[in-house]
């Protein structure tokens, strides 16, 4: 089995102090996405230093902001900084990681953090750039020959399921048509899979953001905004999809609850 998460962190150091570190020692994964890692890459490696992972991280130039990384228990063959534009070199918001596997394959692992926008603003246009970018590196991947897993905080809720009170959220960025025609996209004519939505079938939910204000985390009103979208022979092989959520509201490392798929691969 391959085990693989993805979790926005929301700053590596501060959910490490939360008990990041107790979940990344019981949970054995093989391969772990972060979003939103918040630290100098010679701070990303101390603090990960006893997990026994390799690390590709790229950080943003803007300090306390962005940055994502692919840890690995196999030594990356290589790891790739940025989407391709390179308008987001220094955004810390794309990594890829080749991951070789027992079989002789090759995985490519993607950590993505998509910005999260506003409409009409400078940060919506930024977003659908990257999306652009996004969808064209995927396309590459899948035409590599390699298996390819693009997981990560997309900032997008893809259909009503994805979102508790998605009526209030229509016209809103992270539910706009235009934003969740990317998703669609890349399932239809790219043919990746949203392996979650897959396994879990057509109901509202399995959230993986809740808001810190308010009663949003004890009334389970979150949105699913963390995906591993996968090529279809990856994607076939998934045996097990869940989300990790704190137990309650005082035991969250993140505002994000970690997404754990095993692939027997």
């Amino acid at each position: 089995m391959l085990r693989v998460a993805t979790i926005n962190v929301n700053g590596i150091r501060a959910a490490y102090r939360k008990g990041m570190d107790a979940w990344l020692a019981d949970r054995d994964c093989d391969v772990v996405t972060l979003q939103e890692v918040r630290a100098p890459d010679e701070v990303v490696r101390e603090v990960v230093a006893d997990s026994g992972f390799h690390v590709a991280h790229t950080e943003a130039a803007a300090k306390g902001r962005a940055g994502v990384a692919v840890l690995s228990r196999i030594e990356p063959k290589d790891a790739r900084l940025g989407c391709g534009d390179p308008y987001f070199d220094d955004s810390g918001r794309w990594v890829e990681a080749d991951i070789p596997l027992p079989d002789g394959s090759l995985l490519t692992v993607v950590s993505a953090y998509v910005h999260s926008g506003g409409v009409g603003t400078p940060q919506q246009d930024d977003k659908f750039r990257f999306l652009d970018r996004m969808l064209a590196r995927m396309a590459d991947i899948r035409a590599s020959g390699a298996h390819g897993i693009v997981t990560g905080d997309l900032n997008v809720g893809h259909t009503e399921n994805d979102i508790k009170n998605w009526k209030g959220n229509l016209g809103k960025a992270g539910f706009l048509p235009e934003e969740r025609a990317y998703l669609d996209r890349a399932v239809d004519e790219l043919g990746w899979v949203d392996v979650h939505r897959a396994m879990s079938g057509d109901m509202p939910g399995p959230y993986t953001w809740w808001s810190m204000r308010g009663k949003a985390f004890d009334t389970d009103t979150g949105w699913r905004i963390d995906y591993q979208l996968a090529t279809p022979e990856l994607a076939a092989s998934a045996r097990t999809a869940s989300v990790d959520r704190a137990p309650s509201w005082g035991e969250r490392w993140s505002d994000h609850a970690p997404l754990v798929i095993d692939y027997d691969i």
